[in-house]
């Protein structure tokens, strides 16, 4: 794992708030910022009601900065299909579903061992693994509490539980495996196309949009990946813990091709980071590339579905743009 130092800490500080504008300016183009209010008021008021003997873990996870991209998504996907104004029942199936994202992240941050997210340490650095992980199924029964009287979120979000416990569980038995393209995109698919499949189904309360949010969350995924080789250049190095992990990502998958870079990937022999750091840079074209696909996908599938898709379409924009943050 690479060293914190202050340079950095400097540096991914500037990306984090290089996004967070990003996300600011989408919320705000998008006219959600009364909508996203809403949301924190509503979570501040779950969190103020919890038992005290978890409270401030609540308050160190959700009290930060965050992006609120499935939020948007999903009040997006809610007026791209109807003409009625958002109300307090979708306004909690995107609490809930805002709270099985922070479950996924807290345990993401153990396993890969992540000491900061969102600009301060992440919650089991500050308090410890077991009560990050008790956290984590505190939050996730709350979740379903929130919706107990809505039969479909609750079938949607055990659904989002089951896959992406699959999901984890297949992407670290393939690890090591030099996988190509279509096996990085179905993993995508179960990871964060599971997420926002789920999202958009709870934001219409239908399957209308299903395809268009696994499209829109393996979009998302591919993009994450490609960010984090250009942020881990900015660092001085090559995607540290995937690379670590043997993780398969986009610009991985598309890297293997090289017999030697593969043959290194599946015995995790990669100590000369400089190596890694010129293989994955020089999948970038072909990675950009290949992001360009998937958007046009979405951008097909929403003009395809929605009554009124342009909301969606600023979406796909938005996260297509992200690989370049």
């Amino acid at each position: 794992m690479k060293p914190v130092t202050k340079s950095n800490i400097g540096i991914q500080d500037d990306a984090s708030r290089q996004v967070l504008s990003v996300s600011r300016n989408l919320i705000e183009s998008l006219g959600y910022e009364r909508q996203i209010k809403a949301l924190k008021e509503f979570i501040q008021e779950w969190i103020n009601q919890s038992d005290d003997e978890i409270k401030i873990l609540l308050k160190w996870q959700f009290e930060a900065n965050s992006k609120f991209f499935r939020p948007v998504t999903m009040f997006a996907c809610y007026e791209s299909v109807s003409n009625k104004p958002i109300d307090k029942n979708l306004l909690s199936r995107v609490a809930a579903l805002e709270l099985f994202h922070n479950v996924s992240l807290i345990v993401d941050d153990i396993l890969d061992r992540s000491r900061t997210r969102r600009g301060k340490a992440t919650l089991h650095c500050k308090f410890g693994s077991l009560p990050a992980l008790m956290t984590s199924g505190y939050i996730t029964a709350e979740g379903f509490r929130i919706v107990h009287n809505d039969a479909y979120a609750i079938d949607r979000l055990a659904e989002l539980l089951r896959r992406l416990g699959i999901a984890e569980c297949m992407q670290w038995r393939l690890r090591r495996h030099p996988l190509g393209v279509e096996d990085w995109r179905m993993i995508a698919g179960e990871d964060t196309g599971s997420m926002f499949e789920v999202s958009a189904c709870l934001a219409t309360h239908d399957e209308t949009l299903r395809h268009y949010g696994h499209l829109l969350g393996v979009l998302y995924h591919g993009c994450d990946d490609v960010s984090d080789v250009r942020g881990s250049l900015a660092l001085g190095g090559g995607g540290d813990e995937d690379i670590r992990d043997g993780i398969l990502t986009l610009p991985v998958s598309l890297a293997i091709k090289d017999p030697e870079f593969s043959l290194k990937f599946r015995e995790g022999k990669f100590s000369d980071l400089a190596y890694v750091t010129t293989k994955l840079n020089a999948t970038l074209p072909e990675a950009e590339s290949y992001l360009d696909k998937i958007a046009q996908e979405a951008g097909d599938e929403a003009v395809k579905v929605a009554r009124h898709p342009e909301k969606l379409l600023t979406l796909i924009q938005h996260t297509r743009g992200l690989s370049r943050v």
